[in-house]
């Protein structure tokens, strides 16, 4: 792969705009690839969706959109940072070149983290796997029939169901109106393979632990990573090589959750204050002068702590940007020959390592494991399930006087089609996958005559 050819402005689905928007001198396609997502339907339901902790409380937490904004801001800054680097790096390219690095790509990242999460279920990471466990779990008459009817691979979309693969399904769909660039859209997909191929750990291949894309949307990567002269890994297996700028994406993201975390742990009083702080002031044991001016200077100066944590907040995900830039840049020939088979955050120094696994360790006991955390998660079972369960029967039983009624609840822009089984439980699938937990809960209740709290 090659920085030249690593980005277009070219608009996928709507490639004669391409000369038109070259031209803008006020917003040209990257800014209106953010713009888009900014003012689409899929982005704001991202509102009522449940980050870690449940949504709306009497205390301010974290849901996906205040998260996807806040990563978008990291990766705009981790695209400025590297972006000029390589700019100053190769002077003797042409200055559309320039143009885009210096000042494009920061768009371009921060566009990439607006919609990382855009694909995920109702309930946070639990939603992913309720629509998993609903369909390994089919028995009867159901069963049998997607058996019969569907591929291997159209089955393991949904029994193997991804966030990140419906995003790219999300952003793709023609007739949603995104139609992105080809660079936003490559910088989304950190899984760069199909849904039998991924969730494959034993080939060391990090873009193999998951998937990217439904088989629906084969043949619309494959345009992605010819246009972007993307490497193909395995044509067979529909694995390819990360585009570079994910990384880029994925450690804003990385850097935002592991401390956003911990900071509406403390509002929650699941963590004291001195817990956070013992767990980030670490950090800067390498840098005694910096160190001890937050230990013994900063720290004391301010009075509530909701800001002392909000400064250390800030300290950190700055000295982890400036990190993970350096990584990017020292890494770069494994980038571009799609080498490089771990995530920027986990090639850092082994002092930072260990203090990010310290956090990893009491998130993982504390804050992922905590009451209102697990029970979010069986709510999310118990209503997506059940969600699923009357939609794929109506899709299945379209005769059944239930089941016209179910059907007419999906928006009318979704093509449901008379024999093709795949399409039609895919957009069952959309319809509960794009719902916020408040909706999704309503209609369970609506449907179901139960009650939940």
């Amino acid at each position: 792969m090659n920085w030249k050819t690593l980005y277009t402005s070219k608009r996928l689905g709507d490639e004669k705009k391409y000369e038109n928007e070259k031209s803008d001198p006020v917003r040209n396609a990257y800014l209106r690839d953010y713009d888009r997502l900014i003012f689409s339907s899929p982005f704001r339901r991202m509102q009522n969706k449940t980050q870690v902790f449940p949504v709306p409380g009497p205390i301010f937490v974290h849901n996906r959109l205040t998260h996807s904004l806040e990563v978008a801001s990291v990766g705009r800054s981790l695209g400025k940072a590297v972006g000029v680097k390589l700019s100053q790096k190769y002077p003797e390219e042409s200055a559309d070149f320039h143009e885009f690095y210096r000042y494009d790509l920061p768009t371009v990242i921060a566009t990439a983290c607006l919609a990382h999460d855009i694909g995920n279920p109702p309930f946070g990471h639990s939603g992913e796997s309720a629509i998993r466990n609903y369909f390994d779990n089919l028995s009867g008459e159901t069963k049998d029939t997607l058996e019969a009817e569907l591929s291997e691979n159209q089955l393991n979309d949904f029994r193997r169901f991804e966030g990140n693969a419906n995003a790219f399904r999300i952003l793709t769909n023609a007739d949603n109106g995104h139609k992105l660039t080809y660079t936003a859209i490559a910088s989304i997909v950190k899984y760069p393979t199909d849904s039998t191929n991924g969730f494959d750990k034993t080939t060391g291949f990090i873009g193999t632990k998951k998937s990217g894309f439904f088989d629906s949307e084969i043949e619309i990567y494959r345009k992605v990573a010819a246009e972007l002269n993307i490497r193909v890994l395995d044509d067979e297996r529909n694995t390819y090589a990360r585009h570079p700028f994910v990384f880029l994406m994925e450690a804003a993201d990385d850097i935002c959750y592991r401390i956003i975390d911990l900071e509406d742990a403390h509002r929650l009083r699941i963590l004291s204050v001195q817990q956070v702080i013992d767990l980030l002031l670490p950090f800067w044991e390498k840098d005694e002068k910096t160190y001890n001016y937050i230990k013994n200077d900063k720290l004391h100066r301010i009075e509530d702590n909701n800001e002392k944590l909000s400064f250390l907040r800030a300290m950190l995900i700055n000295l982890l940007s400036q990190k993970c830039t350096e990584a990017f840049l020292e890494h770069e020939k494994e980038m571009l020959a799609g080498n490089l088979n771990k995530s920027l955050i986990d090639i850092l120094d082994t002092h930072t390592l260990a203090c990010l696994k310290n956090v990893d360790k009491i998130s993982i006991s504390d804050i992922y494991n905590h009451k209102s955390v697990i029970e979010i998660e069986i709510a999310g079972y118990n209503v997506i399930g059940a969600l699923l369960d009357e939609f794929v029967t109506a899709i299945l039983h379209p005769q059944r006087p239930k089941s016209g009624k179910l059907l007419q609840l999906i928006p009318k822009q979704s093509n449901i089609k008379q024999g093709d089984l795949y399409n039609n439980i895919q957009i069952v699938v959309d319809f509960v996958a794009g719902m916020s937990d408040l909706y999704a809960v309503d209609l369970y209740r609506r449907i179901t005559g139960i009650t939940i709290h």
